[in-house]
């Protein structure tokens, strides 16, 4: 009898200890910065990590989709968390940008305009979505334009990690 409830109270402990762990997991989620926010730890931090950058807009549904699909997935969330500086980039924001010495602006054209940032990220290609990898010096190692689902675009930066 005894031996049945240290079991029984093994496999619960067990269990909610797996459950918690399932909890954190499903919970996990992107922590965002600005790119003067990862500039600041790139200048901080002994081993700085690469960039990401996702270059998007407002009006951007497939921005979204992937906000809601491919950065929403916990795995992905773990993955670049750990080995990223991960950075949210508005390409039309009109907030000025001090980075490297240099001030980025906003660029009036027609009823819009683009960020030069964005400009200067996606080599003048204005496509959104489209994310950036960079090293930690801020040199541009590839850009990747388009949507992508969580499994095939996880292929991405774990490639490009080790670059």
């Amino acid at each position: 009898m005894q031996l049945k409830t240290f079991s029984l109270v093994w496999a619960v402990l067990f269990s909610a200890m797996a459950w918690g762990q399932n909890e954190t997991a499903a919970n996990e989620q992107i922590a965002w910065i600005t790119i003067e926010e990862a500039y600041a730890k790139t200048l901080a931090d002994p081993q700085p990590k690469k960039l990401f950058i996702d270059v998007y807009t407002d009006w951007c549904g497939w921005c979204k989709v992937m906000d809601r699909k491919t950065f929403a997935n916990p795995e992905v969330a773990r993955y670049m968390n750990a080995h990223y500086y991960m950075v949210k980039f508005n390409a039309e924001q009109r907030e000025d940008v001090e980075i490297l010495g240099n001030t980025f602006k906003y660029v009036e054209r027609g009823r819009g305009g683009y960020h030069e940032l964005a400009a200067l990220l996606l080599n003048g290609q204005l496509s959104y979505p489209t994310v950036v990898f960079m090293n930690a010096k801020f040199e541009i190692i590839s850009p990747v334009p388009g949507f992508h689902e969580a499994g095939e675009f996880l292929n991405i930066p774990r490639r490009i990690r080790w670059w």
